[in-house]
């Protein structure tokens, strides 16, 4: 009865108490979560058939704890276990499948290889750091390679122990920073005539121990280092000058990201008690980390990958099979997890993809090619954005870095910092100018207007402009074609066309089949698109002109 009576009270309260007990209940009726919205909640991993794969590559076994690989448009370039010296492989990206035993490498270093990077600038062109103490660079046939390469064309001499790290600068041309066990960064300017080069444009002397990771912000002015002793430091590219170093201890940074404009650095290492953790850092105030996340009690090193199109942030564990990928924003709590890609085959290490490689047909927005060293594999990993459209995303692709630097080498030696030149990725379009041409491309539009319109009829002033437009949209179609193939390649749906090579089995010959139908229908529509754009553009001069005719009258 006891119970009876409390659970009538409770169903019928006083009338006094009514009208806020009815409050509390709509409130609590009409919550409703707050959920994040975001384009790249559903991205998913799609790992690349056995065909597109890499079998049967001599992956290095090498501990250093470096990604081991290097990709572009062109090629793909390995670092291979070998017995005397170093070498490393370069293949052709899209001659996927078996790897012939007896393929032609690039073995002139007289110790291991640690790292190699191709140019940002020069598809055929990498660089490469070894324990024998030096840099070399390579010239790659545009074809590929089809025996031993032993004499590179320039050689960097400067370091008294092994070269464990060698970053290309974002945009200046032929500017090269390495760094090795000797706790010395130095910088390289490549545009000499000299094939040995013995003296860096400057050295950094800032670390006391091993520099295990670095990093550049988008326009090349910045540096952020992981050293050994665990700290973080921020510096000047070009004269070294030390701005900020952190000086936290619960956290251990073994890898650091500038997070592109937002200001912000990412580091991944170990907490106080040996978890793996990631910490954010505000550039300008490197005293404390702004968020510190536990990830797991693993062991192998968390190699972070960050889009600054997409603001995507990517985590991969050495020897784990999974890839956990986040969201950054500039407000709290700043990454927002999205999901992980998850597999039973653990990566040594990871290369990606430049942006201008990536499918775009199929809303490719990220491609790791992982190491796998247990198979002798190596697999491409396609981060998707699922879209039911076939036609191109423009909101999932912005203008991203291209192929050209902004500045020389001397320019840059000399003070001056660039962004990097943007390039449009869809198919059929060429690299487009930096924001500042852009800019100096529509004052002169506005200021040849303004002595149109001081000169003649509005409706004059329209029919010039429309011509000029079109004038103006001929002579540039016309001049992209006198463009040097060397600087800027020709890339559609991810592949070079003028380098393709034949098909050697029947499934490569239907794979280009269908590539070759896809890539018809996409120009069929790019085709039809320009003739509507026409016909709009014709009309307007038609009615432009009837309304001069009329106004005259």
């Amino acid at each position: 009865m006891t119970v009876s009576k409390r659970s009538t009270v409770s169903l019928f309260p006083a009338a006094g108490a009514a009208s806020s007990t009815s409050d509390n209940l709509l409130d609590r009726m009409t919550w409703r979560p707050q959920y994040r919205s975001s384009k790249f909640r559903h991205v998913f991993g799609k790992a690349a058939t056995k065909e597109n794969c890499f079998d049967g590559v001599p992956i290095t076994r090498s501990v250093q704890d470096n990604s081991f690989c290097a990709i572009n448009p062109r090629f793909l370039a390995v670092i291979t276990e070998c017995a005397g010296g170093g070498a490393f492989l370069v293949l052709s990206v899209h001659h996927t499948g078996k790897v012939d035993p007896q393929q032609p490498r690039v073995s002139g270093h007289r110790g291991n290889v640690l790292d190699i990077k191709w140019n940002p600038f020069n598809d055929c062109c990498i660089a490469s750091c070894s324990e024998d103490a030096t840099v070399k660079v390579w010239e790659i046939p545009p074809h590929g390679v089809y025996k031993n390469i032993t004499v590179p064309w320039k050689e960097l001499q400067g370091h008294s122990r092994r070269v464990g790290l060698i970053e290309w600068h974002p945009t200046a041309n032929n500017i090269l920073f390495s760094t090795a066990y000797d706790y010395q960064i130095m910088i390289w300017n490549l545009d000499c005539p000299e094939p040995v080069i013995k003296n860096p444009v400057r050295t950094i002397s800032h670390h006391p121990d091993v520099v295990l990771s670095m990093s550049f912000n988008t326009d090349g002015s910045l540096l952020a280092t992981a050293c050994k002793d665990r700290k973080v430091r921020l510096m000047e590219s070009r004269s070294g000058t030390l701005l900020r170093e952190s000086s936290c201890k619960t956290h251990r940074a073994s890898k650091v990201l500038i997070l592109g404009n937002t200001k912000m650095l990412l580091t991944s290492g170990t907490s106080r008690y040996n978890d793996r953790q990631i910490a954010l850092w505000d550039q300008d105030d490197l005293s404390a980390p702004l968020l510190e996340d536990n990830l797991d009690g693993s062991s192998g090193v968390i190699f972070p990958f960050y889009d600054p199109d997409t603001h995507m942030l990517y985590l991969a564990g050495k020897g784990d099979g999974n890839i956990r990928y986040y969201e950054i924003s500039t407000e709290k709590p700043y990454i927002h997890f999205l999901t992980e890609y998850r597999s039973q085959l653990p990566q040594k290490g990871l290369g990606v993809m430049p942006k201008r490689g990536l499918d775009v047909s199929s809303c490719e927005i990220f491609r790791f090619y992982k190491l796998v060293t247990i198979k002798s594999l190596i697999e491409p990993l396609s981060m998707i954005v699922p879209r039911r459209s076939e036609s191109y995303q423009e909101d999932l692709y912005p203008m991203t870095a291209g192929n050209r630097p902004a500045l020389t080498a001397e320019e840059w030696l000399g003070g001056m910092d660039k962004g990097p030149l943007l390039m449009s990725l869809k198919p059929g379009s060429q690299i487009a100018e930096s924001f500042s041409d852009m800019k100096a491309v529509g004052n002169s539009l506005e200021n040849s207007l303004d002595t149109r319109r001081s000169q003649g009829r509005p409706c004059m002033l329209q029919l010039a402009y429309i011509q000029d437009q079109l004038e103006a949209k001929e002579s540039k179609e016309d001049s992209s074609h006198t463009v040097d193939d060397r600087i800027q390649t020709p890339v559609t749906n991810g592949e070079d066309a003028t380098l393709c090579s034949p098909p050697r089995t029947e499934n490569e010959l239907r794979l280009k089949f269908h590539k070759q139908q896809e890539e018809i229908r996409r120009l069929r529509e790019l085709l039809n698109q320009r003739d509507v754009r026409i016909k709009q553009l014709e009309l307007e001069i038609k009615n432009i002109k009837n309304s001069q005719s009329q106004s005259s009258l």
